[in-house]
């Protein structure tokens, strides 16, 4: 009798994964392992609709997905400690729990401030848990410092501004994303933060942070903010996979356009992954939410016995108060910019060696619904 699908992570990923070998018809009983004290939910609301106050640190659905009334079972505070794959068994919470098909969608976790000292008082934001623990300073607080101008960074600067705390956000770069965006895109998000209210220190380091909250800067100044957020992005969680013979590349399950690993039976989806994109013809790594969906919808039918490839070209929305971003790229590299003026916005086109391999766009919906078919096509940077 087959023992079914094994998922390793509640994420996006993970739980689109059930769901799709699920509708599929997979065979066996479909499990969700997670680490998370909380039933599946959304994290984008997290630095923005929740950090404001404008919604309940609780719980908000998955769009699209139903574990219960998919029959799929979900196991909360269950860590996953290491796998055998020559036995087919996930060792989690003290048991062994056998798979006919594993599906590894653990994502990632925040990347710690180095430089903290371990009783610093510094918030990280990745789950609902760091939520509820960050609303709740930012409820007493009057001044905070953000460390980190990335999309996370920049959403929680400004959501801790609208509720009326005096914020600093403090990043190494010369200019909020400028290596990731470009000089324009940059230039938009520095005005947004100001317009917002929010201070900027560009190229500083914080080279330590004390005890409870103070922060020092490479420049010899020190701040004593009432809240400190730590934004520098994630690392893959992987540690479980030790010793298992499934290839990694800088912490990163490697995957196939398939989302298989090199050990059979196993696929992976998300954040945990870098996946070979069958239309790029290359590895990609993305840290997405959408993309997370997608990557775990092909994972979770494949594993039910589909064949199908992963072609998406990786994007994402950043809202930043009431702007929105949206952009779609293969994310690894471009050396020619565009800037497209539009009526109240913009459009940023990235190209490599002449081809269009991204775009970013600002109240310019026409041209991001173009931008997947251009970038999916390898078209000129001249037909933009």
């Amino acid at each position: 009798m087959s023992h079914g699908l094994v998922v390793v992570g509640s994420g996006p990923a993970g739980v689109s994964a059930a769901q799709a070998y699920s509708d599929a018809g997979g065979p066996g009983p479909v499990t969700i392992l997670t680490a998370d004290e909380h039933p599946p939910y959304q994290r984008p609301p997290l630095s923005k609709d929740v950090l404001r106050g404008e919604l309940a640190p609780e719980p908000v659905a998955i769009d699209g997905a139903d574990p219960e009334l998919a029959g799929i079972t979900v196991e909360l505070r269950t860590r996953v400690n290491r796998i055998d794959p020559d036995a087919r068994v996930v060792h989690a919470g003290g048991r062994e729990i056998p798979y006919a098909a594993l599906v590894l969608a653990s994502g990632a976790t925040p990347t710690p401030l180095p430089t903290a000292e371990p009783d610093a008082d510094v918030h990280l934001l990745r789950s609902l848990a760091d939520a509820e623990r960050l609303v709740e300073a930012a409820s007493h607080a009057h001044s905070a410092v953000v460390i980190g101008s990335g999309f996370i960074g920049c959403e929680a600067a400004v959501s801790l501004a609208r509720r009326g705390i005096d914020v600093t956000v403090v990043t190494t770069e010369q200019a909020p994303q400028v290596a990731r965006l470009g000089d324009r895109a940059s230039q938009l998000l520095t005005d947004w933060l100001a317009e917002e209210g929010v201070a900027l220190v560009t190229g500083g380091e914080v080279t330590s942070v004390r005890a409870p909250r103070e922060v020092h800067l490479s420049d010899g100044t020190t701040r004593s903010p009432d809240l400190v957020l730590a934004a520098l992005g994630v690392a893959p969680s992987t540690d479980y996979l030790a010793g298992t013979g499934i290839s990694t590349h800088e912490g990163r399950v490697v995957v196939d356009d398939r989302l298989r690993t090199s050990v059979d039976g196993v696929w992976a989806a998300g954040d945990v992954t870098r996946a070979h994109n069958a239309a790029a013809g290359r590895p990609l790594h993305v840290e997405h939410w959408g993309d997370a969906l997608t990557m775990g919808e092909i994972a979770g039918r494949n594993a039910a016995g589909a064949d199908e490839s992963w072609t998406a070209v990786p994007g994402f929305w950043s809202e930043i108060g009431d702007r929105t971003l949206k952009h779609v790229a293969w994310g690894d590299g471009f050396d020619e910019v565009r800037v497209v003026e539009r009526p109240g916005g913009l459009t940023v086109w990235y190209a490599q060696d002449g081809v269009v391999v991204g775009a970013l766009t600002y109240e310019a919906d026409d041209d991001y619904k173009r931008a997947e078919q251009l970038v999916t096509e390898g078209a000129s940077i001249d037909e933009v």
